[in-house]
Formats: structure tokens, sequence, C-alpha cells
């Protein structure tokens, strides 16, 4: 397997720093499935090219055991694995670049974050979908792409195409970034992976996808196609990158009307928490969990109130937790408080005996992240199975938007909102998810109110019965 990255900039030679490896020299690196080459056929102050060239060891690959379950006997001997640029040109990327998709250049520090005009060439890769999933992929990223089809076979040519291509990707852009890119995409592309897919995957792809896989118009078929098609990680996966913090979203959403200067000077986020606060007081709750606690502002809040006796928050998102443990300063606290509180990861589409046995739910700017498709998983998670006596809720209302002056009609107060429910849509929803589960529920504004468009948020108290 071969893969060449080339740069103009000038001094050129700055890509053997940000590669940690010398032009003058012929690197060798030795892996599990065979030995990765990397060397520098050109190397001069206008122009430098770097090649990682993976040579794989078929007898190896026979001897490993299969990771993917059954396969006819001939099957290591007559498949392309040691050929075309997969997985193991992935890991070799890894192994070979690691301190550069790590972004660290010891000897020159300032060229990490330098932008330069790049050039890979990757002679044989293959993509199982053609041309347009190739363009589906880096376009959007913002990739300039040359895509030659390989022929099955040269001395053939009526055979035709096969599904290989000989591909260009140019931009500019750091090393870094471009690596991070083939590292996540070049699994994608050919569907499969060598070794066996477990957590630690899902971790990998969530950091390697830090600042770009979240927004990517194909994020799905990405992270289906890295995991495996592993619904359960999958599920994980874009879960976790689906998390924003709060600072980013009452950012937006407080981008009010400049003439409305009671509007203006509301802090969204601080209002929402002070309603959560005081509902979750008036229903006397000794218990409360907060469903989507991000960064633990809610429960900051809460852990001040002696009345609960337990507190717990849960996210989909370590990070989130991880700060949230920070803010919380749960390793300074003395043990009688420690005991209060709780942190776990979890996903509210899915029935987890953790999140039973509560008092009280919040779900604050929470709901609008799940795809309309899993509204039912999580109504059937949260209200059937976790069951709490009261369950408060603080989402958008979609009717307000048209008084935000930089939001285009159409457009979500975020970018990673999957709907905004209008006052009546939110109403509708609410009266049938509690009439489903045996709750009743009443509705309330969430800051100022406009006299046509009501409040910029809107919440559902869902009480029930003893």
């Amino acid at each position: 397997m071969l893969l060449t990255m080339t740069t103009t900039h000038k001094p050129a030679t700055d890509l053997g720093y940000l590669l940690h490896k010398n032009p003058a020299n012929l690197n060798t690196v030795t892996v599990a499935f065979g030995v990765v080459h990397i060397f520098y056929p050109v190397a001069t102050e206008d122009c430098c090219t770097a090649a990682l060239l993976l040579d794989i060891d078929p007898v190896e690959l026979v001897r490993r055991p299969s990771t993917h379950g059954q396969s006819f006997t001939l099957d290591q001997y007559v498949n392309d694995r040691p050929y075309a640029a997969t997985s193991f040109l992935s890991v070799a990327i890894n192994t070979a670049f690691g301190t550069a998709l790590a972004g660290r250049c010891n000897a020159r520090p300032q060229l990490v974050d330098r932008e330069i005009p790049l050039l890979v060439k990757l002679p044989v890769l293959p993509c199982r979908g053609g041309e347009p999933i190739l363009r589906r992929l880096f376009e959007p990223l913002g990739y300039e792409l040359s895509i030659l089809p390989n022929l099955v076979d040269d001395r053939f040519p009526d055979w035709g195409d096969s599904r290989y291509f000989t591909v260009e990707l140019s931009r500019t852009c750091t090393v870094r970034e471009f690596l991070t890119h083939l590292y996540v995409l070049i699994p994608v592309l050919d569907n499969d992976k060598h070794y066996w897919i477990g957590d630690s995957e899902v971790d990998k792809l969530i950091r390697f996808g830090e600042g770009w896989l979240a927004t990517h118009p194909d994020k799905e078929l990405i992270t289906r196609r890295y995991l495996k098609h592993q619904k359960s990680l999958t599920t994980i996966a874009l879960e976790r990158l689906t998390d924003e913090t709060e600072d980013d979203i009452a950012e937006q959403e407080e981008d009010a009307l400049p003439n409305n200067q009671e509007v203006a000077n509301i802090n969204l986020n601080d209002a929402r928490l002070t309603w959560a606060q005081n509902q979750l007081s008036q229903c006397h709750a000794k218990t409360v969990i907060d469903m989507g606690c991000g960064e633990g502002k809610l429960l900051q809040r809460l852990v001040k109130d002696p009345n609960y006796e337990k507190i717990t928050g849960c996210d989909v998102s370590i990070r989130a937790l991880e700060k949230a443990r920070s803010r919380l300063r749960l390793d300074r606290l003395p043990a009688s408080q420690q005991s209060r509180i709780t942190l776990i990861q979890t996903a509210l589409t899915y029935y987890d005996k953790r999140l039973t046995g509560y008092d009280a739910a919040a779900l604050i700017e929470v709901v609008e992240h799940l795809d309309p498709s899993r509204l039912s998983m999580f109504e059937r998670a949260v209200f059937g199975f976790a069951a709490p006596r009261t369950v408060i809720v603080s989402t958008p209302n979609a009717d307000y938007n048209t008084l935000y002056p930089t939001l285009p009609a159409g457009q979500f107060r975020h970018h990673d909102h999957r709907f905004e429910w209008a006052r009546a849509a939110f109403q509708a929803w609410g009266l049938r998810v509690a009439e489903e589960f045996g709750y009743a529920v009443e509705f309330e504004g969430i800051g100022p109110c406009d006299d046509v468009y009501g409040t910029p948020t809107q919440g559902a108290i869902f009480t029930r019965s003893a």
C-alpha cells in the first residue's frame, strides 16, 4: 500500500519536521502485519514529497486468526488486503505519524497550526459506493479531488473498471487535520476493518473526529462504516457526537433583538436553570436525576439544597461528565456530600436500571438534540421505564425564532438541533406522552413573553399520580 503527501509550501522541507521524519533518512517501523517504510522521493525547498509504503506480510495474515467470522479456505490468499488502501494503512498512518496526528512538533512548534498546501495521492483506493461516496465524504471538508477508476486488468480493458480508484486529494490545511481525515475515512471508504471493533474504537472516532465529524453531513454513514455496522456502538458514537456545551447553545440563543432591551439583557440559560430549580423544589422531590446534565450547571445549583438526599447527573458524553465532575469539585467535597452525588454515562434512548427510582427528572434543552425517529425510544425509556413521579422538560419555542435577527428563516437556533417545536406542536407532543404513560401535564413559558410569539423557551411539567 502506498500513500504520498506533497507540499509546495516554502521551505517545503518543513514537512519533515511536521511528520517527525528526516527527509535524508529511510525510516522503517515494524507493525504486526508487516513493515512501514517512510521515505522522501523529493525533498527540495520548493517541493517535498513524503511517501508511506506499507509492505504487508501475506504469510502473517494467514497465520493471524480471522476477525471476520467464517471464511472459505482460500480467502486469505485471494483477497485484496495486502494491496489496497484499507484499515491496515490507517493503522500504519497512526503508527508512523502518531506525533503529527497528536499535533506535536517539538523542533518547530509554530508549524503545527500552520495551514500549508498539501496533495495526497492514493494509487489503489477501494471505495464501496464509487466516486459519489468519495465526493460525499471529502468535498464537504473542503478537498478538491481527482478520481481515476482503475481497470480490472490492464491487459483486458473490455472487462471494465474495478472498485478501486487512483485518488488525489488537495487542500490547504494543517498536516494534522489532513492525517486525521485520512485515518478515519480510509477504512470508511473500504467499509471494513481488519481487526476487532470494541468500545475503544468509539473513543478513537470521537478523538480523531473532533472539530469536523459532528458537523459532517454524512456523519451517520461515516460512523456506521467506521464501526463495522455494529448498531450499539454506532448509537453511542452518534449520541456523543451530538454533544455541545451549554455555553455554546446559550451564546447562539441570546443573540436577541437589539431594540428589545428586556430580551437582550436576559440570560436564557440562567432563566431555564432557575425555572428547573423552582419546579424541582415545588414537587418536594428528595431524589433527583438531571438527564442530559452536560457540564453540570443545574447539578451545581441542586447540591446547595440540603433537602435533596440523592442527586444524579447522566449524559452520553464522557467529556461533559468530566467537566461536571470538575465543576462540582467532587474530589474536594466531604464524604457525606460525595455520597449524595452520582455521575453516570448513558444514553436516554435505552433502558438503564440506574435511571429508575427517582422522584423527579429534569431534561433541560435535551429533547431537541434527538433524531425525530428516536423520540419514541426516548419516551419509552424515560416516561415508561425510568418513570419518575415528576418530569420537567424545556425546549426552544420555534415560534419565537422570527425575533432573532441573525437567524435565517427555517433554520434552528443551534446546528445540532434536530428539530424545534412550535408551541402547538410541543403541547400536542406533551399531551400525547402524558396520556400514553399515565401522567398529567402543564405547560409554561420561560423567559420574557412576546404578545405574538410567546417566550423563547417553553416548558412542560409531567406529574404521575402516586
